[in-house]
């Protein structure tokens, strides 16, 4: 009953686990990098009145019936990165230096995604997560299954 609504409300996450000996590329040559960046992509769903304007509640409970009515239409009314709007623009941008080699981990809990570098390339790609299989290379547009990292 709860997980649902938990996860339409923005309350959702990845825990990664990497193997053992670290990620490696098809020819089990092992893999490094500099930074780690986690993008969290999460779908809301907020209740409006018959004015079409955005509920408010006086706490979480409270809205749980009219949340759940939202969220059965499987139609976001917010979709967010990391919690927020801006969340990765301005001073909470991702920041790398010219020849570092970034992870980054993008999740989604509800729809597929599909995360499109401008003007680079992931390098090494697990599509599904599965990181015993080979990863996919130099994508600029991958796909991410609902509920997959």
């Amino acid at each position: 009953g709860m997980v649902p609504w938990h996860v339409v409300s923005g309350m959702n996450g990845a825990i990664m686990v990497l193997p053992r000996d670290g990620l490696k590329d098809r020819n089990g040559k092992p893999l490094r990098y500099d930074r780690v960046y986690y993008i969290g992509e999460q779908d809301m769903y907020v209740p409006k009145d018959q004015n079409g304007k955005y509920k408010a509640y006086a706490s979480p409970a409270e809205s749980y019936v009219d949340t759940v009515e939202v969220m059965r239409k499987l139609i976001p009314t917010h979709v967010v990165f990391n919690g927020e709007v801006g969340a990765l623009t301005g001073k909470n941008a991702m920041p790398a230096k010219v020849g570092e080699t970034v992870l980054i981990v993008h999740s989604q809990a509800n729809r597929d995604t599909r995360p499109h570098l401008i003007g680079g390339h992931g390098d090494y790609v697990w599509e599904t997560g599965k990181f015993a299989n080979p990863p996919e290379t130099d994508l600029e547009t991958w796909f991410i299954r609902g509920g997959s990292a």
